[in-house]
């Protein structure tokens, strides 16, 4: 019984899965672009989205984060990386993956670039229709 009472003492809960707004970003999934513009959404609501992935999604994060940054709509805030122990289905031992962790602010430009983002795709719908 001790023991059971010390293993749950040195338990730490933490709700950082549940933030939200991180986007965890696999390389397969989905296309880059969904990720982009699923950030910029993110930005909108909570002024700031944090990119997370692990292996080999990590190029993938840092590429979204690039696109973002060059074209004016994020700034960067912070970057963790760090490894996380996996179970490997395959060798049925645990091995260790690379993490990484890249949290974005939006731009003084961002509400602006966005507004002018809308409007092109306004009138874009509008030259299909008529």
């Amino acid at each position: 019984m001790e023991e059971i009472t010390e293993a749950v003492q040195n338990i730490s809960i933490t709700n950082d899965s549940h933030k939200k707004n991180r986007i965890q970003v696999s390389n397969t999934k989905k296309p880059l672009f969904f990720y982009v513009n699923l950030a910029k959404r993110y930005m909108q609501q909570h002024n700031e989205v944090e990119l997370s992935a692990l292996g080999m999604a990590i190029a993938t994060v840092v590429t979204i984060a690039e696109i973002l940054k060059n074209s004016g709509f994020a700034v960067e805030k912070k970057i963790m990386t760090s490894t996380v122990d996996m179970k490997d289905e395959s060798r049925g031992r645990p091995i260790q993956k690379a993490k990484i962790e890249i949290l974005l602010g939006k731009t003084d430009k961002f509400d602006e670039l966005m507004a002018a983002a809308e409007e092109e795709r306004e009138l874009a719908n509008g030259e299909e229709q008529s």
